[in-house]
């Protein structure tokens, strides 16, 4: 992207705050996982991921780590049009799913996201041996767990990675 796309501008406020946003809306509170030092003065509480560098894993690893709850909702900070509803939607199959390890949002062609989930505390277990074989891939990961998924509109789990998506994005309005 060439600059930080958490601070990126989504309706006049940072991408980061109006994500966690969406996710203080749906689970009632939010931990960033992120540098403290560039992020603390967003409002939320910052944790610094406990085994950088490790990319998303990580920082699922790392909140999973914290043991606030037997569900863990994982949003990325850069899906500018991800909403409330659909988290919700993602805790609420979550709370009612026997057995499983992770609910994701799935997008239209067929993918989850691995980045817009619902994780038990249960993969801690998984996601620590596979980071330390080297293994740090999450859609590779959430093969090896009980994955049950959620349609979401495509818009809704799009990532901005380029100007070129940030573009678009800005072009759809949404």
């Amino acid at each position: 992207m060439g600059r930080d796309k958490a601070m990126l501008a989504v309706h006049g406020e940072p991408m980061l705050r109006k994500v966690a946003e969406q996710v203080r809306q749906a689970s009632g509170s939010v931990t960033l996982i992120a540098p403290p030092e560039l992020y603390a003065g967003l409002g939320f509480e910052v944790v610094a991921d406990s085994v950088p560098p490790c990319g998303p894993a990580g920082g699922i690893l790392t909140a999973l780590e914290l043991g606030r709850a037997q569900w863990n909702l994982v949003a990325a900070c850069d899906m500018p049009a991800l909403d409330s509803g659909l988290l919700r939607r993602l805790l609420e199959e979550a709370s009612t799913g026997d057995g499983l390890e992770c609910v994701a949002a799935c997008h239209p062609r067929g993918d989850p996201e691995p980045l817009c989930a619902v994780y038990s505390l249960s993969v801690l277990p998984l996601l620590r041996r596979e980071i330390g074989e080297g293994r740090l891939k999450m859609r590779d990961l959430l093969k090896k767990m009980r994955v049950s998924t959620i349609s979401a509109s495509a818009d809704s789990i799009t990532n901005v990675n380029t100007p070129e998506d940030w573009a678009n994005h800005a072009e759809s309005g949404a």
